[in-house]
């Protein structure tokens, strides 16, 4: 017995061949039922509503911040380093809403 577990085993090959029948036909299933909330949905994006509308809020908060921080009397440091994030992050809110319209990606080349 232990002869026969000693010898190599040759593992086992075998060739199949199968049909396989594929339907290519299309199936009308009428029209999409959210073919308008699709529309809606690339209207919205090609408009940039929302990046609009978080834009112009973050004016109106630099603009309120900067407002505030002129009439105190006595800032402190706190009360200018506040000032100076928002003011600093407005340049960011700007260039990330620059470098996200499909036109700067048609210069840039990424298509």
């Amino acid at each position: 017995m232990e002869e026969q577990t000693q010898e190599r085993m040759e593992p086992i090959k075998k060739t199949v061949q199968l049909e396989v029948e594929v339907g290519t036909t299309t199936v009308d299933r009428g029209k999409n039922p959210f073919e308008k909330w699709i529309h809606l949905a690339k209207t919205i994006d090609a408009w940039r509503i929302f990046p609009r509308v978080f834009v112009s809020v973050y004016i109106v908060l630099l603009y309120k911040v900067v407002t505030w921080f002129m009439t105190l009397p006595n800032p402190n440091l706190e009360q200018s380093a506040l000032v100076s994030i928002v003011v600093g992050a407005m340049a960011a809110v700007f260039g990330i809403y620059a470098g996200t319209s499909g036109q700067s990606k048609k210069f840039k080349g990424e298509s």
